[in-house]
């Protein structure tokens, strides 16, 4: 335990070290600076707190349908919700779905303790991972019930290397853990776990959601006209170098691109490269014509969701990287998908390459393989598109699983 303790001590002085000259690391400390004053202003402590914690701003979207139940059926409750992440806190500090929104403080034992002093939930939920010692073991004394959701364990992962007894120790502390697949259900009964539930993955209802509550985005309307679009979203850099071709050889395609990062250089390059004549979507007015103009650069967020729905066909980003980004997204829409050769962690695009929904491609000609059977054969598209929109469609209901269950029990103490 010492160890833990002191790497997060190491962890905590790194990002105080490199704070200055890093915009991410700054929100980090400046999100936390006095952080505890902060919540004792805020935080009725006579309310009956639900804490849901995350991440980052994916995990976010997985604990969101949660969130939103919980709202809607339990409005007794006030809803904490913390972030680990800047880059997840940032972008939802002002979301409305919640009553308090604050970063996680570091773990160590003190501030563990102070910080349920001050929460005092009645139920606590974290969402896929984050296992934090200190506040699990301290929710463990102060019998506080506790669960993960959408979590999934793979056999390589610490808890279950010989080193990894803290860790295992640490799954004590959920009353319950809400497992993706039969694969993480297995591996925790070999460990001793009997309190496991497979539920699936939150996400799917969150995009369907997400699908029902589209928006009209009148730009990418006109944009597309009456000619078929392909949208590619979260790309980077390696992403695009299969992009560009792909737009060159498929005059009649309208494309859409969504950059993960604004990044200038990017956007200009394929601005410059596009022959079919290219936009950003920020520069685009009710008056713009998109008569000569085949790219339109989606250089703003929020809307990438929604653009999905006006597509035939799709390419997800961060395949040359970590790893791809959101599958489920596009997927809900009935698109065939392509992404690049990092997409093993992902159960959901591991499922769609197997059903024949999506492929993995490593090359402009790959992409271009994949591509022109779904351009040219209808039947085969209508075939690719159902087969995603089914496999997105038959993984919903877990959020209502997790509902039910923890408030059963719940319920069965009061």
């Amino acid at each position: 335990m010492w160890l833990y303790n002191f790497g997060l001590m190491l962890y905590a002085l790194a990002i105080r070290l490199v704070s200055p000259r890093h915009p991410k690391a700054k929100l980090w400390i400046e999100g936390r600076k006095n952080l505890f004053e902060r919540m004792a202003r805020t935080i009725d402590p006579k309310a009956r707190i639900v804490w849901i914690h995350v991440a980052s701003l994916g995990e976010f979207e997985q604990g969101r349908p949660i969130i939103e139940r919980l709202r809607k059926e339990f409005p007794e409750y006030k809803i904490l919700l913390t972030f680990f992440s800047p880059s997840g806190y940032e972008i939802r500090k002002n979301y409305s779905g919640v009553d308090y929104i604050f970063y996680l403080p570091i773990d160590t034992p003190s501030n563990a303790r102070r910080f349920l002093d001050i929460a005092h939930p009645e139920i606590a939920i974290f969402v896929k991972y984050e296992f934090w010692i200190n506040l699990l073991t301290e929710l463990r004394r102060r019998s506080v019930r506790t669960y993960i959701v959408s979590a999934i364990f793979r056999r390589n992962s610490i808890f279950f290397r010989p080193y990894g007894s803290i860790w295992r120790q640490a799954l004590e502390s959920f009353d319950t853990m809400f497992v993706q697949n039969e694969e993480s259900k297995s591996l925790l009964s070999d460990l001793g776990f009997d309190n496991v539930v497979v539920a699936g993955d939150t996400r799917f209802d969150r995009v369907a959601e997400i699908a029902a509550a589209a928006k009209h985005i009148e730009i990418v309307d006109r944009f597309r006209g009456g000619q078929r679009l392909f949208v590619a979203g979260s790309t980077w850099g390696p992403d695009e170098e299969l992009l560009i071709p792909l737009m060159n050889e498929n005059p009649d395609v309208k494309f859409v691109v969504a950059p993960h990062e604004m990044d200038e250089g990017r956007i200009a390059r394929l601005l410059a490269e596009t022959r079919g004549g290219g936009v950003r979507y920020t520069r685009c007015t009710p008056q713009s014509d998109f008569s000569g103009v085949q790219l339109l650069v989606l250089d703003t967020v929020g809307i990438l969701s929604s653009v999905y729905g006006y597509a035939s066909w799709s390419y997800i980003g961060g395949g040359f990287g970590v790893g791809i980004h959101n599958t489920l997204e596009a997927a809900t829409f009935g698109l065939p998908l392509a992404f690049g050769p990092n997409y093993q962690k992902f159960k959901e695009a591991r499922d769609l390459v197997t059903l024949g929904a999506a492929r993995s491609v490593t090359s402009a000609d790959e992409l271009r393989a994949w591509f022109a059977p779904l351009r040219d054969d209808e039947e085969l598209l209508r075939k690719t598109s159902r087969i995603a929109k089914d496999y997105t469609t038959r993984h919903q209901g877990a959020t209502g699983i997790i509902i039910r269950t923890i408030f059963r029990k719940e319920n069965s103490r009061q």
